[in-house]
């Protein structure tokens, strides 16, 4: 990225984020009320006790659940030269969970996530080929 930043123009140096978004862990989080165990609210962050020390990293709760236990969202954040603070980078992660088109709550990943997810598995299923041998020493996911 930095680059083809600098292929643009040498002194253009714009701030990035990279995050890994993981949504199959085995983590759960649990709030105590009236000293029963409950879900937590939608919206709700863990980024201290049960998260890596070494990283950046949190825990994001951006759905309601009716029936069992709710699943938050792991994130990962690899690189961040955008100088945003944690608090803005997991809010703007929650509120992307809204902007799904296809369900009118919020969904377990932000929506970029879930549109990758769609595109990806409808390419699978669509093209009935074998992948392009320029492919072959490229990591891609098809």
């Amino acid at each position: 990225m930095k680059t083809a930043f600098s292929m643009i123009d040498a002194n253009y140096e714009p701030g990035f984020t990279f995050i890994v978004v993981q949504k199959r862990i085995n983590t759960r989080i649990f709030t105590i009320k009236s000293g029963k165990l409950e879900n937590p609210e939608p919206g709700c962050v863990v980024d201290h006790t049960i998260t890596r020390r070494h990283l950046f990293d949190f825990f994001l709760v951006p759905q309601n659940v009716r029936q069992g236990t709710v699943t938050p969202t792991h994130y990962i954040v690899l690189e961040d030269s955008s100088d945003y603070s944690p608090d803005v980078l997991q809010q703007l992660s929650y509120k992307l969970c809204f902007l799904y088109y296809n369900w009118p709550g919020s969904v377990r990943v932000p929506a970029c996530c879930q549109y990758a997810h769609k595109l990806s598995f409808l390419v699978g299923q669509s093209i009935k080929r074998q992948p392009s041998e320029n492919l072959c020493n490229k990591l891609y996911f098809l």
